[in-house]
């Protein structure tokens, strides 16, 4: 594998394409028009445009990625996240057509990727199943029989689904059949299949994940769990490494259903297995998703392997570079998503341009993004500019490095979710590791940044008043023909 071409945008493009000019291997870029000056397309040693900003008539054209693999003579495809990376078609298509596929194969997707086939599979290996049924409602009389046998309040899903698209939670009998019908049309306009089932509704669960990675000659190994119930939207926005509520025992256990899952469809390559657990830590599977996930950065620090060189290792046919004993927890990782949205406004996504761009740096400070100063935020893709991961020895060290490095992180131009990540490690609840996917809307007002906001606004405003004083201050330079400002050669 001499170059690889990477099928995604912003911060994961510049993730895989790193670790490949590591490992001495040539990228291409693929791009839409709105990302033509994109830091990505720049870094890599090839870039084509393949059509308009639009993800359906670029980054979601297959045949076009494909077209320009072949075109630059690329040896594999690495999907990233998100677009075409869990689409079983593409998987299939890019192998037919000679090339690599950097995951797994287009069955697993395939399998995975339909959460009844992905319960009825891992079932079969004795997972802890979430009650709810296996095979697609028929019609809403079948959801009423079942609903009242499982009991109230259930949680209607999209089969296809993600996202939190598609998935409804019924309270009682009088709101089944409409939410029922707007979980199908949802699922239907963005899945392009209707299909949903029931679960009970666990109401106040734990999100954790397991890393696993697997070859091509059997081998196994997960890498820890990672917490994410911090949510809005059933969207993660902070996510950490290890769990601060697992044992143990509990943690194997885990691991090893996660595994268990990854068999069931002879799966190869990097994935996730994801679970609820309960107050008692209870744990019931939810789903698996068969690519690269947005926060496996936190179990790249606490394990020290490069998950995005195993994948490609895995897709040469190699044998993984590790074993299950091999692996150990060291110290602790948590990842701020630094997303263009509005926390004083329901999270609502926000554009604009980055007028002011300045990450922070320092120990145990990881910064994967891709923008820079100038750049627009653009309303066609996810509004993430960057993922913020801070390390330290333990869990308080790694959230006091989170909040110096929230506050060295210079932002100005769009709304972001830098100061409720601040917010919300500081909680109590949060520090005492007692929250659930409800943390947002049990503890989170927008008055509470509010105040914050202000009082930045008040030093900003001070500050630019005293720079404005400085200025006014001014002396005839050494050639006599203009002014320097003192200001100016205070900074010298």
């Amino acid at each position: 594998m001499q170059k690889i071409l990477v099928a995604n945008r912003g911060e994961i493009a510049m993730r895989v394409m790193r670790t490949a000019k590591e490992m001495g291997i040539k990228t291409v870029a693929v791009f839409s028009e709105a990302d033509r000056n994109m830091p990505f397309v720049r870094y890599a040693d090839e870039a084509i445009c393949i059509g308009p900003a639009l993800s359906a008539q670029s980054y979601l054209r297959a045949e076009k990625i494909i077209e320009a693999a072949k075109a630059t003579g690329a040896d594999a495809i690495h999907p990233g996240y998100g677009f075409l990376s869990e689409n079983a078609a593409f998987s299939k298509a890019v192998t037919d057509s000679g090339l690599i596929f950097i995951g797994p194969s287009a069955h697993s997707i395939e399998m995975m990727g339909d959460k009844i086939s992905a319960k009825q599979a891992a079932k079969k290996f004795n997972v802890p199943m979430v009650p709810g049924t296996e095979d697609p409602l028929v019609d809403v009389a079948e959801a009423r029989t079942i609903a009242n046998r499982i009991g109230y309040p259930i949680l209607i899903k999209a089969s296809a689904g993600g996202g939190g698209k598609g998935m409804r939670v019924v309270e009682n009998d009088g709101e089944l059949e409409q939410q029922m019908n707007t979980a199908k049309s949802e699922a239907l306009s963005a899945f392009g299949n209707d299909a949903v089932f029931i679960e009970k509704y666990v109401g106040a669960p734990r999100h954790i994940e397991i890393q696993l990675i697997g070859d091509m000659h059997g081998n196994y190994a997960y890498l820890f769990e990672r917490e994410c119930s911090i949510q809005r939207r059933h969207q993660k926005l902070i996510e950490e490494a290890p769990s601060s509520c697992l044992t143990p025992e509990i943690r194997k256990a885990m691991g090893e259903c996660a595994v268990a899952v990854a068999k069931a469809c002879n799966y190869y390559g990097a994935g996730t297995v994801e679970f609820l657990a309960d107050e008692n830590l209870n744990f019931y599977f939810l789903e698996m998703n068969t690519r690269l996930q947005v926060e496996h950065c936190v179990s790249e620090m606490i394990t020290g392997i490069d998950l995005v060189k195993e994948q490609i290792n895995v897709a040469r046919g190699n044998k993984l570079s590790f074993s299950q004993d091999d692996l150990k927890i060291t110290g602790h990782a948590i990842e701020l998503r630094v997303c263009a949205e509005d926390p004083l406004n329901n999270f609502l996504p926000d554009t604009g341009t980055l007028e002011m761009y300045q990450p922070p740096k320092g120990p145990g400070v990881r910064v994967d993004d891709g923008f820079e100063e100038g750049m627009a935020i653009p309303i066609f893709y996810d509004p993430m500019i960057a993922k913020l991961i801070a390390y330290g020895a333990d869990r308080d060290e790694a959230i006091d490095r989170l909040c110096r490095a929230i506050d060295e992180y210079y932002i100005k131009g769009v709304k972001n979710t830098l100061q409720f990540g601040k917010w919300a490690v500081q909680t109590e609840p949060f520090r005492s590791g007692k929250f659930d996917t409800k943390f947002i809307e049990k503890f989170y007002k927008p008055e509470y940044l509010a105040g914050h906001d202000k009082e930045a606004e008040q030093v900003a405003a001070l500050l630019s008043a005293y720079v404005w004083e400085q200025e006014k201050q001014v002396e005839p330079t050494a050639l006599g023909g203009g002014t320097i400002s003192k200001w100016r050669m205070n900074r010298k």
